[in-house]
């Protein structure tokens, strides 16, 4: 645990260093010319704001937002069934700050949603982060079950040992230890949700598809093999670009839910920079009558949030004529 601990302050380190010092600074040194020290210091001053605010609070301020999704392959008997997704908690992240997961955790309970799923990066480097939240994560609840993908950072292959064995270990681990969990992991594959109707919709989970330089571990074609079309269907996928790629105009999928922006875990407005590496980078997006919703998630490798607040999110959906 030792060695997470010490990754969590080599991060925290260098992204403070960034923030207080490295980005203050090259805004004085650009802007002190054109118009003069005196001006030229506000700016920097409201970075400074900025990051003490992200820094000490911001990352503790979580919301619960709400969105519908509408689609005609929704069974009416579905209609304001609610989904609730949480994303990116990068559990290691609050080895000292347990009360905020315990926090997350009864706030995710208090929604009483139908589902819940969870949309990958539980981690940051080891399953070993885990440990200690096993028990509290393991009491999120929802009537139809808790459902689970990979991250990028859940193959544990940013730690200082990249050993093979060491990371495969530590996949099986991670595994292991959400399923104990109660969380229903899926690894390109489907499960379906029945009501009392006897109507269905479906669950589809792949591994981490990216862009480089992350890994691709995922196959939707395997995730969706023996699925009919015309289901409605939810897909868990971590990265939100693996839509245009793979999902948009190229299945018959009604709603794609991911995460792993956290929108740089920074926002002004409608502004992160966030959108300079992402098309789709937070929030509801609808094109050819299907939707992707991106969380911005719970955490960080780094305690810092400003705008881009931890969020719980509550997707409703309707049954559309």
């Amino acid at each position: 645990m030792k060695i997470k601990i010490r990754h969590n302050s080599l991060m925290r380190l260098v992204f403070g260093s960034l923030l207080f010092i490295v980005l203050p600074g090259l805004l004085f040194l650009f802007l002190c010319p054109l118009v003069g020290w005196k001006i030229a210091l506000g700016l920097p001053v409201m970075v400074w704001v900025v990051a003490i605010y992200g820094f000490f609070f911001g990352w503790r301020h979580i919301v619960v937002r709400q969105t519908v999704c509408s689609s005609p392959l929704l069974p009416v008997s579905f209609d304001g069934y609610r989904v609730l997704q949480i994303s990116d908690i990068h559990i290691g992240t609050f080895l000292r700050n347990r009360q905020f997961v315990n926090k997350m955790v009864n706030l995710v309970n208090a929604q009483r949603a139908d589902l819940i799923v969870f949309t990958g990066d539980l981690v940051n480097v080891s399953a070993e982060e885990l440990i200690p939240f096993q028990h509290v994560l393991g009491q999120i609840r929802a009537r139809d079950g808790v459902y689970s993908i990979m991250g990028n950072h859940d193959y544990c292959e940013y730690g200082e040992n990249k050993n093979g064995r060491d990371v495969e270990r530590n996949q099986t681990v991670l595994k292991y230890m959400e399923r104990k969990m109660g969380w229903r992991l899926l690894l390109n594959e489907h499960a379906f949700v029945s009501n009392d109707s006897g109507d269905q919709i479906a669950v589809i989970g792949v591994e981490n598809i990216s862009r480089p330089p992350f890994q691709d571990y995922g196959d939707l074609q395997a995730a969706m093999r023996g699925l009919p079309r015309g289901m409605f269907k939810i897909l868990l996928t971590h990265d939100p670009s693996h839509w245009r790629r793979g999902v948009l105009g190229q299945t018959d999928i009604a709603l794609t839910l991911s995460g792993h922006t956290h929108a740089a875990q920074m926002r002004l407005g409608r502004f992160s920079p966030a959108k300079w590496a992402y098309n789709e980078w937070g929030g509801k997006y609808t094109e050819k009558g299907v939707m992707l919703h991106v969380s911005l998630g719970i955490g960080g490798t780094v305690p810092f949030r400003f705008g881009a607040w931890p969020e719980i999110n509550i997707i409703t959906l309707r049954h559309a004529k």
